[in-house]
């Protein structure tokens, strides 16, 4: 739909230029100034109805494919830096794979500054689920580190939201991961 209204649109300012560009068809300089900016003005109007129809259909797609009723949402957050430098992670719930990502030094230090990443949003029914978070990185004396984490929650009605998070750990000088449900 947006490639053909920007075909429609191309087709209009050609025809339009082809207008303006006859002198027995424009009246005056300031007539023609004065359509000039009237069409301008025109053209910044469809341009911002184009943009607010753009993110309407972006909404109605995201409520169509994920309804509040079965959908879950997992989040990964970072608090190391000491014990572990994030390299993968992988996600699985009920024994299925639904989401795995290797991560740039970029997106690991925008982790450790605080930010959060959606790492899956998804549709589940409601009832008893297992999900399971896979780390893997470098850990402590620069050695390949994995270490998984899982947590058995009940779906609810409503829209379910779960955190990853991995953590340094001072006790034993190992990073932890931990799975959280959001109240």
């Amino acid at each position: 739909m947006a490639t053909c209204l920007n075909h429609r649109f191309s087709a209009f300012l050609a025809a339009l230029t082809l207008a303006l560009s006859f002198p027995a068809l424009a009246q005056t300089d300031l007539e023609s100034q004065t359509n000039d900016t009237a069409v301008a003005e025109e053209v910044e109007a469809l341009k911002k109805k184009v943009i607010r129809l753009n993110r309407d259909l972006f909404i109605l797609e995201e409520d169509l494919l994920f309804p509040a009723s079965t959908q879950v949402a997992v989040f990964l957050s970072v608090d190391t830096g000491k014990f572990l430098k994030l390299d993968a992670v992988k996600l699985k719930v009920d024994d299925e794979i639904v989401a795995s990502h290797l991560y740039t030094e970029r997106q690991v230090k925008a982790l450790e500054r605080g930010g959060m990443q959606r790492l899956y949003v998804g549709n589940l029914k409601t009832g008893v689920h297992r999900m399971t978070a896979f780390v893997e990185g470098i850990g402590p004396d620069e050695r390949p580190y994995k270490q998984a984490a899982s947590l058995e929650f009940e779906k609810g009605t409503g829209t379910s939201a779960l955190e990853i998070r991995v953590e340094d750990r001072s006790s034993n000088y190992q990073p932890s991961v931990s799975i959280v449900e959001w109240e």
